[in-house]
């Protein structure tokens, strides 16, 4: 018998609505059977799952027994992130390299441990013979999170220790994975870009030398070139990306995979697919999209009143997206203040005036001003509300000229630092593999012949 395509598409709206029915689990279960969605408490607190020495972030402090909202803190090992970077940044150094060292190796270096650690990084940028025409350019593609991931797991193919889970080994391997990633992620959008959008096909070697960031911006342009501010502020958006505390997704995600006992590619591959979901690590184009909404229904960008308006709209799913979010507000465990959008917008303002778009974060400035008193006002919250990370940085990105496309691959191209220090941890000292226990809420049913049906 020979299936039609109408009848294929009624027959998957059938069993569409087939699995929405038995896929069902009703909300009051969780209440009844205390278990908490999405490993949060209904307060958003995460469920402790394990213990880190990477990072710690602190938003709340406990008075007089109890818990009350503070403002953010972030600590790498130990050291607050404001003064990691400015100690960097005083001192006139990109600090990309010096904060990767500190998340794998639990110190920061000294002279000499930076230099050799940076010439290590800068010996592994550089890909396989023949993989950018074999693997990237074969196959291009729009999502370049999906290419990166493919790139990653095909590296695996290359490693005659692809399985070797001994510590010196996957220390290799993710310096190897910090150093192509940038590679990855900017073929993959060079190769979209002419194969799929039919623009001019470019591919610029990285230069021994030169930090993360300057690489990055000089084989993304077509002439090379940029400038030394610019160079600053990425780096600063990649240090301030690289790790969270270890309760994200994506981190979580490492660590369950690594407890199996898989490869340091495969382990990766399975983070970046956590990565690339909208809930995750899509917000900050979000932002910017939300944004471009904002400039073209708002008739006087500088009134207050009529912004305010906007935002509510906005908030009550009538206008933008209908989801009913202001993107970039908010954040899963800071309420006052987070500390990443603290120090990135002081840089994002020297960054506006050299680029000429004060306009932009005037706006910016307003709506992270703005956006916590509408939502007070619509929204019964349990905690404050304030500009996150990714508030801003889809600005920088924009500012920088960084196409849309890799907006979440730049999110990757920072947490690969903080995933390899997970996944080292997590080998030392891992006995057993993660097992999350579920509580069946399906009934008993007697067997039934397919005749009686």
């Amino acid at each position: 018998m020979t299936v039609t395509k109408n009848e294929l598409i009624q027959s998957i709206e059938k069993y569409s609505t087939k699995c929405k029915m038995s896929g069902k689990v009703e909300k009051e279960l969780f209440a009844q059977y205390g278990v908490k969605r999405g490993l949060r408490d209904l307060n958003g607190k995460g469920v402790l799952t394990g213990i880190t020495n990477i990072s710690r972030i602190e938003s709340s402090k406990i008075i007089n027994g109890e818990s009350v909202p503070c403002k953010g803190e972030l600590y790498y090992r130990g050291y607050r992130i404001e003064d990691l970077v400015d100690g960097f940044k005083n001192s006139g150094r990109f600090g990309f390299e010096e904060t990767a060292y500190l998340l794998l190796f639990g110190e920061l270096p000294k002279e000499e441990e930076l230099e050799e650690f940076s010439e290590i990084l800068s010996a592994y940028r550089r890909l396989p013979k023949n993989f950018v025409r074999d693997v990237i350019m074969k196959a291009p593609s729009t999502d370049i999170m999906n290419s990166l991931t493919r790139s990653v797991l095909t590296l695996a193919s290359y490693d005659k220790d692809v399985s070797d889970t001994s510590v010196e080994n996957v220390i290799r391997q993710s310096i190897e994975l910090i150093g192509v990633f940038p590679l990855l992620s900017v073929y993959g959008y060079h190769a979209c870009n002419h194969y799929i959008k039919g623009n001019s096909f470019y591919i610029h070697r990285p230069k021994p030398g030169l930090s993360a960031s300057e690489n990055f911006l000089r084989i993304l342009r077509p002439d090379k070139k940029y400038t030394a501010l610019e160079a600053k502020v990425l780096d600063i958006s990649l240090v301030l990306h690289m790790e969270h505390g270890g309760g994200n997704n994506s981190t979580f995600t490492t660590r369950v995979v690594t407890s199996s006992g898989s490869d340091t590619y495969s382990t990766i591959a399975a983070a970046l697919s956590s990565l690339k979901g909208p809930r995750h690590g899509g917000a900050n184009i979000m932002v910017v999209r939300m944004f471009k909404d904002i400039k073209k229904n708002v008739k006087n960008l500088t009134d207050e009143k009529e912004v305010k308006e906007y935002l509510r709209k906005i908030l009550n799913k009538q206008a933008f997206d209908q989801k009913g979010l202001i993107y970039g507000m908010g954040h899963a465990v800071y309420s006052i203040s987070d500390p990443r959008a603290e120090i990135f917008k002081g840089f994002v303002e020297e960054l506006a005036k050299e680029k000429g778009r004060e306009k932009d974060f005037a706006l910016y400035s307003m709506i992270e001003r703005l956006a916590p008193e509408v939502i007070s006002e619509e929204r019964h919250i349990y905690k404050g509300v304030s500009a996150n990370v990714d508030f801003y940085s889809g600005l920088v990105y924009s500012m920088l000229d960084i196409p849309e496309e890799l907006y979440t691959p730049m999110f990757a191209i920072a947490r690969i630092v903080g995933w390899s220090a997970h996944r080292l941890e997590e080998i030392i000292n891992a006995e057993k593999i993660m097992r999350p226990a579920y509580i069946s809420s399906c009934g008993i049913n007697k067997y039934v012949d397919i005749t009686e049906r």
